[in-house]
């Protein structure tokens, strides 16, 4: 299998177009050491020209355009891009199904809160169900992903829940649980033809230890790296939200990502879903030399990675 992060940075991007905090001002400033991220999105094929999109994310025609291997093959329309699997209805990972709307043909696969949260929406009926057939996946069963037209694109993807919450347009502010359920956050395990696997879970608010059991032996997991600390939106003055009423875990701290897979026995560690006040996004910073000492990459557009 051959991935390509097409997106690492959390919703808004790097730089976010309203911010000015530190972190944006260096990226816009042109900083080396703080490169431009989209949002969070990735390409994985297993026969090398029929690709899956994990998410998608509202830069998505401009990832598109950046990755070659998404262009255009032949004939006057075309695309590689065969299907896209959502891991939940968030705007982050649902606004890029609108650059879809061109009558090109591909499978959309999502969990059933999240096909709830699609049909609730008119503007999502552009791309109609003969061409964008849309297919259920469920919790802890494995699905073999087949483009529009059913052909086998050789991926298995195996939908899990994760610690989450409802999107935030979908929120009930009335509920203590914000009217979250399982199946609103999911994690996926997918796995190519010659068994070959890894995890993808772009958001995520705590790591039980049912989770890490499951991910123990991984070759490969990329993972939520919204945050570095439950305050920092707080403390940078962006926003009055915690990490936690966000439904994103901190990487640093006490309980945080690093002390929760600082004895796994994963191969490799990726983070993705990077928000722009993270000060890991920087490669000079304090917290980025405590992730790669850790073992963990931080993802940048662009970034290949095989299995």
């Amino acid at each position: 299998m051959k991935l390509i992060i097409l997106g690492a940075a959390a919703g808004g991007g790097f730089p976010q177009w309203n911010c000015a905090c530190a972190n944006c001002t260096r990226a816009r400033a042109g900083d080396p050491h703080a490169k431009p991220r989209t949002q969070a999105a990735l390409a994985v094929t297993a026969n090398g020209q029929d690709y899956v999109i994990f998410n998608a994310s509202p830069d998505l025609r401009q990832q598109i355009l950046g990755t070659p291997a998404l262009h255009p093959r032949t004939g006057q329309r075309d695309s590689p891009i065969a299907a896209v699997v959502l891991t939940g209805a968030d705007v982050d990972f649902t606004a890029g199904l609108l650059n879809l709307r061109e009558g090109q043909p591909f499978a959309l696969y999502a969990g059933q809160r999240t096909l709830d949260r699609l049909a609730e929406s008119a503007i999502f009926r552009v791309l109609a169900p003969t061409t964008v057939p849309q297919r259920r996946i469920e919790i802890d069963t494995a699905t073999r992903l087949l483009d529009a037209a059913g052909h086998d694109l050789a991926l298995t993807v195996e939908p899990f829940a994760v610690p989450g919450k409802i999107a935030l347009y979908a929120e009930n502010t009335d509920r203590p649980d914000l009217g979250s359920t399982e199946g609103d956050t999911l994690g996926l395990k997918i796995t190519g033809p010659d068994g070959a696997f890894f995890y993808y879970i772009p958001a995520c608010a705590a790591v039980p230890p049912e989770l890490a059991a499951r991910l123990h032996g991984a070759p490969l997991l990329l993972f939520d790296g919204t945050l570095w600390h439950d305050n920092e939106m707080i403390d940078a003055g962006l926003l009055p939200k915690t990490g936690t009423r966000m439904g994103h875990i901190s990487v640093g701290g006490a309980g945080g990502t690093l002390e929760a897979f600082a004895n796994a026995a994963i191969g490799q560690k990726v983070f993705v879903h990077i928000n722009n006040s993270n000060p890991m996004i920087l490669d000079d910073s304090p917290e980025r030399a405590a992730a790669t000492h850790a073992g963990w990459i931080v993802a940048h557009d662009g970034l290949e990675l095989t299995l």
